[in-house]
């Protein structure tokens, strides 16, 4: 029987079948964040429980973190922040799971360091309490969020208990326009479909536009599929993904390599395969996207008008009007980072932006890495001087403004530019206004004071000669 890639992940980690149409399904690794980790270890150790298999989870710093240059290791941006920190570090070190701690050099966002570490391999099992867990299905593994209970139960017990999803296979055709990311396909997929459109089903994106991204933009793609409402997002795994694994410190050694590796490569939809749901997505008249309301669903073209069928509640909240051009539209802040836009291509593609310009008056940039690794790669390349020099600050890695935790902030009613995935009422503080849109996209407004097409700026960075001079 023709099976999807999804079928045979759920078959291959199927533990067994329960009543109701639950299946045990067996969890090969396990993530733990600082902001929940600590409740579910506590949870299992007043229960005299402890993990099953400790090499098998991870604990790392990261949503709470302080995003500040020279960071304590205890140094929370959230009032009260530092005992999630400090109760995560003495709960993971009491049950002897790996714990990925803020000084640590591999330290980041869980998902930018699963595969930067080998944490995830395709055909793995993955869950951790974050619901864009789903970003690491671009590797080809059985990735999604759980809470912190069923965290809990996968680490005492090594499997949970969960009914199997329907399936649905979004094809991306057709040629992605200069200035144009995976960032800007997701956003007009979820306008195009709602954000209802993914209906609780395991996606799997395929199709030449995909095999022609990068990972990192196939990482993207599946952590915005969360917002598309999927249960998780898959792409199957190729030649790339493969070799971008070799060595790491997860991944398979040397004399299972070629084993690992040659499974991987079976790791893929049968031709015949048959899906609950088919959508076929023409990306060629796509061009950079940002989102006007409070779900990313509210998305147009940058130089687009508010549709007149705008809800008044989002108009209300973010300040705007039926038919109003986003365009010009002035804005106070600029982030980019996060595990949907916080890599090392992400920040190369706002730096072509930034080089030689500089961040409008008013405008508060930041841009905090998503990794320790993607922070020294940025820096051996020279980025940071770049965004320094633009006007940027340059933070330590971390999940940082994607959302409010209490602390630092943009001002109430600012409007930011944002390379994150939430747009909700107060996701990046009380009152503040967010537009989702790429790192490009990010740096340009950032330049401009206003939203702006960043296709211009790229355009005038790959007609100027690249001297040593203009890198600077």
């Amino acid at each position: 029987m023709s099976q999807t890639l999804f079928d045979k992940l759920w078959a291959i980690h199927r533990v067994g079948g329960e009543t109701g149409g639950a299946d045990l399904i067996a969890i090969d690794r396990t993530m733990l964040h600082e902001r929940t980790g600590a409740a579910a270890l506590k949870a299992l150790a007043s229960r005299g429980l402890g993990p099953i298999a400790p090499e098998r989870v991870f604990a790392v710093m990261d949503h709470v973190v302080s995003f500040k240059e020279g960071r304590g290791k205890n140094e929370s941006r959230a009032p009260g922040g530092d005992i999630f920190i400090t109760e995560t570090r003495a709960m993971a070190e009491a049950a002897g799971i790996h714990l990925i701690d803020s000084d640590d050099a591999r330290q980041g966002i869980v998902h930018v360091i699963a595969p930067e570490l080998g944490i995830v391999l395709p055909g793995v099992s993955i869950v951790c309490p974050d619901s864009h867990t789903c970003s690491l299905g671009a590797y080809g593994a059985l990735a999604w969020g759980v809470g912190s209970s069923d965290a809990a139960h996968a680490i005492a017990t090594g499997v949970i208990r969960i009914k199997k999803p329907q399936q649905m296979r979004v094809t991306l055709e057709g040629v992605l326009a200069d200035g144009v990311s995976a960032k800007d396909v997701a956003l007009a997929l979820i306008a195009a479909y709602g954000a209802g459109g993914g209906a609780r089903m395991a996606i799997e994106f395929d199709g030449p536009v995909v095999r022609n991204l990068s990972i990192e933009g196939r990482m993207t793609l599946c952590n915005m599929a969360v917002e598309f409402a999927a249960f998780t997002a898959l792409i199957a795994p190729d030649d790339h993904v493969v070799e971008s694994l070799k060595g790491r410190g997860f991944s398979p050694d040397t004399a299972d390599w070629d084993a690992a590796a040659a499974h991987w490569q079976t790791l893929k939809t049968d031709p015949d395969a048959a899906f609950d749901k088919e959508i076929i997505f023409d990306v060629s008249a796509i061009a950079p996207m940002v989102t006007w309301g409070t779900s990313p669903e509210d998305a147009i073209a940058v130089s687009g008008k508010v549709p007149a069928t705008a809800n008044d509640r989002a108009l209300d909240y973010m300040g705007l009007a039926q038919g109003q051009s986003l365009a010009e539209e002035s804005i106070a802040g600029a982030f980019i980072g996060s595990c949907t836009n916080g890599r090392l291509s992400d920040l190369r593609q706002a730096a072509e932006v930034l080089r030689g310009r500089q961040v409008a008056d008013g405008v508060q940039a930041v841009c905090v890495p998503g990794s320790k690794s993607v922070r020294r790669a940025a820096e051996a390349e020279g980025l940071d001087k770049i965004f320094r020099a633009a006007g940027f600050s340059w933070g330590a890695p971390g999940c940082a403004m994607c959302f409010y935790a209490g602390g630092e902030t943009f001002a109430p009613e600012a409007r930011v530019i944002s390379s994150t995935n939430r747009n909700f009422e107060g996701r990046q503080g009380p009152g503040v206004r967010t537009h989702l849109a790429s790192p490009a996209t990010v740096a340009a407004s950032a330049i401009a004071g206003h939203i702006a097409d960043p296709r211009g700026y790229l355009a005038e960075a790959a007609a100027e000669p690249e001297t040593e001079a203009a890198r600077s």
